[in-house]
């Protein structure tokens, strides 16, 4: 368990850091004018323009330039934004809206996780039966419609038909959210659901299920204490994940519903060239991934002893 902890939490590092050495050479490659601010650039000479570039270490060699941005990353020095909000450090730009998705992404993958986990074990209890079809024509429904149709219909459901607020609001963020989570939680739900009858129905077919009910146990304690349990554990390792797939499902439903939150300021730093708030999204983007993997693995060990996460044979 140690061993494999410390090698994958080497692993992450190594998979940020090359995340990050792309992302920097990237931006590395835009025109030197986005270093400035839009008045900068009317003011500015062209010797004034060089005199910055070279105090910020813009003009220096690439490898001195990346390895100098390495030893910012470790002090957690991420600079400051130069056209969202200018002087300010990245951090404060970033951190009200981290907060805000965070809470949209948290409350969709609970909300989620519970909804798709019951859909499926509905569907499991009435296999190839009225309810069983309704959750399967849901989850094609999800897949197959573009997320902005679904997110339309949504929108429409609950605003005219429920009464619900179209747009989010800081002033009144429970009721303002609804729309939104609902949004983040539709395909999430499917995922959910879909696996878990699918991890069901397999533990039914086993010999031990058939082994237990000639044995006589009911057949709420073969739910419960086998099927359920055994098909949770492959189930588990998409939990962390989905957290990931959500905060980037986040991108459009924030847009979507003007949340201030980090879809929009990522899209905007983008097309503004923020170069900093760019790097620090990434970086962000690319630790939770890592994160959600790795939790994904261990998660699954805890729930089944049994599984081994190094080794030979049936391991991970």
């Amino acid at each position: 368990m140690f061993k494999y902890t410390i090698k994958r939490l080497l692993q992450s590092v190594v998979t940020v850091l090359i995340v990050v050495t792309i992302v920097f050479l990237l931006m590395r490659m835009l025109p030197t004018d986005y270093f400035f601010t839009e008045d900068q650039l009317m003011k500015f000479t062209s010797e004034q323009k060089e005199e910055q570039l070279q105090a910020a270490g813009l003009l220096d060699p690439m490898p001195k330039q990346l390895v100098r941005y390495y030893g910012q990353l470790l002090k957690f020095d991420f600079g400051e934004s130069r056209r969202i909000q200018n002087g300010v450090d990245v951090v404060s730009v970033i951190g009200d809206k981290f907060t805000i998705s965070m809470k949209l992404g948290c409350t969709a993958l609970v909300i989620s996780l519970f909804v798709g986990i019951l859909i499926g074990i509905i569907q499991t209890l009435n296999k190839d039966r009225i309810l069983d079809h309704v959750g399967t024509a849901y989850t094609i429904f999800v897949n197959a419609v573009p997320s902005l149709v679904s997110y339309s219909l949504v929108l429409a459901f609950g605003s005219k038909v429920l009464g619900l607020p179209s747009l989010y609001s800081t002033r009144n963020p429970s009721e303002t959210s609804i729309l939104p989570i609902v949004c983040l939680s539709l395909a999430s739900i499917a995922s959910y659901a879909l696996w878990t009858r699918r991890y069901m129905v397999d533990e039914l077919n086993k010999d031990y299920i058939k082994l237990a009910r000639v044995k006589g146990t009911s057949s709420a304690g073969i739910m419960i204490k086998h099927v359920f349990k055994n098909a949770f554990v492959p189930l588990a390792q998409y939990v962390p994940a989905s957290f990931l797939y959500t905060i980037g499902g986040s991108l459009l439903v924030e847009r979507f519903f003007s949340v201030p939150g980090m879809g929009p300021l990522l899209t905007d730093a983008i097309v503004r060239y923020d170069v900093n708030v760019v790097q620090t999204l990434v970086v962000l983007y690319a630790v939770l991934g890592t994160l959600g993997v790795f939790l994904g693995d261990i998660l699954m060990m805890l729930l089944d002893p049994r599984i081994k996460l190094t080794g030979k044979g049936g391991t991970r």
